[in-house]
């Protein structure tokens, strides 16, 4: 704290650090109980309270059997099929769109605009969404789930407001240089808004990833859900037998005394690490595009 701050600033900004720390602390606890239950000893795991942050003994046999399970690769890899493939689509049409609407010399340009907003308020129900997708005869498909909303209202409102506020000057400066308009698009605004791009990249890639929804309405193949349909099984149906697998109990020695509770808190912790992993590499680039439009506005 600075020397001069006043008493009342000084309660002001403890009480928002106190505010802080608190929501960190209820944050965390979740995860790291979880992570204590996969890597705890199996017959520790019924006593542990939870409020439990450290392990209590230690075992890898939970996720010894999670990583050999073939329905949890199966799950995992659709999951990043699903979510690699959703995510680019999703970018590149997003900033194509957004690009041509924030044009002022776009013909229609209002209009359109109108209509991407008309989108946001009324959308449409799971039972006409259905239909369309029978008819289209995506049923059982990848593309059922990957081009479901294939450019976000919300965040093509975003990008539209980024591209708007490259100066003119080095889009002008752009077109006579030659550069047409994907070039201009492609090497001077892009390169330009990459903490927008940044931004809606993460939005879409948490969606697709923790997508549940869908997946599991569409998808009625097995070998083609996701890891949030699997998960859902491990944690819903509870039964030890059905999440090891037959032949596992009997093949596997640890798989007997892994206990269901630590075997669930294993599945979820496998679920949301991969965004854990991602969320810090592109932190940076989020922050700013998330307040960017705050500070030039």
């Amino acid at each position: 704290m600075r020397a001069n701050t006043t008493r009342f600033e000084r309660i002001e900004q403890t009480i928002i650090v106190s505010a802080l720390l608190l929501m960190v602390v209820v944050t965390v606890q979740p995860v790291l109980h979880l992570l204590a239950i996969s890597l705890s000893d199996p017959a520790e795991v019924p006593g542990m309270s939870g409020l439990a942050v450290l392990p209590d003994g230690f075992s890898l046999d939970v996720w010894r059997l999670l990583i050999t399970h073939p329905n949890v690769l199966r799950g995992l890899v659709n999951s990043i099929f699903i979510t690699v493939s959703g995510t680019i689509l999703n970018v590149v049409f997003t900033a194509l769109m957004a690009w041509a609407l924030s044009r002022p010399r776009l013909p229609g340009r209002r209009v359109l605009i109108v209509f991407v907003l008309v989108t946001i308020v009324f959308e449409p129900g799971l039972i006409p969404d259905y239909f369309v997708i029978r008819e289209l005869g995506l049923l059982n498909s990848y593309w059922s789930v990957i081009l479901f909303k294939m450019v976000n209202a919300w965040y093509l409102i975003i990008l539209i407001r980024f591209f708007e506020e490259v100066p003119g000057e080095l889009l002008e400066a752009a077109e006579l240089d030659g550069a047409n308009a994907f070039q201009t698009l492609w090497r001077v605004v892009l390169p330009l808004t990459r903490p927008a791009l940044a931004t809606i990249t993460l939005f879409y890639l948490v969606y697709h990833w923790n997508d549940f929804l869908r997946p599991m309405i569409y998808l009625n193949d097995q070998a083609m859900q996701p890891l949030q349909v699997v998960l859902r099984q491990f944690v819903v149906e509870g039964d030890k037998a059905g999440m090891v697998g037959v032949q596992a109990m009997n093949t596997y020695e640890g798989a007997s005394r892994i206990n269901v509770r630590a075997l669930e808190a294993g599945m979820i912790m496998l679920t949301i690490a991969p965004i854990l992993a991602v969320y810090p590499l592109i932190l940076k680039f989020f922050t700013k595009g998330t307040m960017s439009g705050a500070l030039k506005g």
